[in-house]
Protein backbone atom coordinates (compact mmCIF):
# COMPACT_ATOMS: atom_id res chain seq x y z
CA UNK A 1 0.00 0.00 0.00
CA UNK A 2 3.01 2.28 0.70
CA UNK A 3 4.12 1.90 -2.76
CA UNK A 4 1.10 3.80 -4.10
CA UNK A 5 1.69 6.76 -2.09
CA UNK A 6 4.67 6.95 -4.45
CA UNK A 7 3.71 5.83 -7.65
CA UNK A 8 0.85 8.15 -7.87
CA UNK A 9 2.78 11.25 -7.42
CA UNK A 10 4.97 10.01 -10.46
CA UNK A 11 2.08 9.34 -12.43
CA UNK A 12 0.90 12.60 -12.01
CA UNK A 13 4.24 14.34 -12.80
CA UNK A 14 4.41 12.00 -16.02
CA UNK A 15 1.31 13.07 -17.30
CA UNK A 16 1.51 16.22 -16.97
CA UNK A 17 5.32 15.61 -18.56
CA UNK A 18 3.06 13.73 -21.66
CA UNK A 19 0.72 16.80 -21.75
CA UNK A 20 3.22 19.57 -21.54
CA UNK A 21 5.28 18.22 -24.73
CA UNK A 22 2.27 17.66 -26.34
CA UNK A 23 0.99 21.35 -26.61
CA UNK A 24 4.52 22.00 -27.42
CA UNK A 25 4.40 20.16 -30.39
CA UNK A 26 1.03 21.32 -31.44
CA UNK A 27 2.65 25.05 -30.99
CA UNK A 28 5.76 24.05 -32.97
CA UNK A 29 3.54 22.92 -36.13
CA UNK A 30 4.32 19.64 -35.60
CA UNK A 31 1.07 18.49 -36.70
CA UNK A 32 0.47 21.04 -39.34
CA UNK A 33 0.86 18.56 -42.22
CA UNK A 34 -0.66 15.42 -41.54
CA UNK A 35 -0.66 13.68 -45.13
CA UNK A 36 2.76 16.19 -47.17
CA UNK A 37 4.61 13.28 -46.62
CA UNK A 38 2.36 10.43 -47.34
CA UNK A 39 1.91 11.69 -50.37
CA UNK A 40 5.31 13.29 -51.10
CA UNK A 41 6.22 9.24 -50.90
CA UNK A 42 3.78 8.75 -53.44
CA UNK A 43 5.04 11.13 -56.20
CA UNK A 44 7.45 10.35 -58.87
CA UNK A 45 9.43 13.47 -59.27
CA UNK A 46 11.54 10.74 -62.03
CA UNK A 47 10.28 10.72 -65.18
CA UNK A 48 11.15 9.28 -68.00
CA UNK A 49 13.11 11.54 -70.23
CA UNK A 50 15.52 11.01 -72.69
CA UNK A 51 19.52 11.82 -71.91
CA UNK A 52 19.40 14.02 -74.62
CA UNK A 53 15.95 16.10 -72.73
CA UNK A 54 18.37 15.91 -69.54
CA UNK A 55 21.16 17.34 -70.91
CA UNK A 56 19.16 20.20 -72.60
CA UNK A 57 17.47 20.99 -68.88
CA UNK A 58 21.11 20.29 -67.70
CA UNK A 59 19.44 17.83 -65.42
CA UNK A 60 21.23 14.79 -65.03
CA UNK A 61 19.64 11.10 -63.67
CA UNK A 62 20.79 9.60 -60.75
CA UNK A 63 21.75 6.60 -63.06
CA UNK A 64 23.77 9.10 -64.97
CA UNK A 65 25.55 10.04 -61.84
CA UNK A 66 26.15 6.77 -60.88
CA UNK A 67 28.10 5.90 -63.91
CA UNK A 68 29.78 9.48 -64.30
CA UNK A 69 33.79 8.98 -63.42
CA UNK A 70 35.22 11.72 -61.21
Amino acid sequence: MEVIYGLLPGMLLLGLVGVIVFFWAVRSGQYDDMDGAAHRVLMDEDTMVSPEENKVNGRESTAQQDNRQD
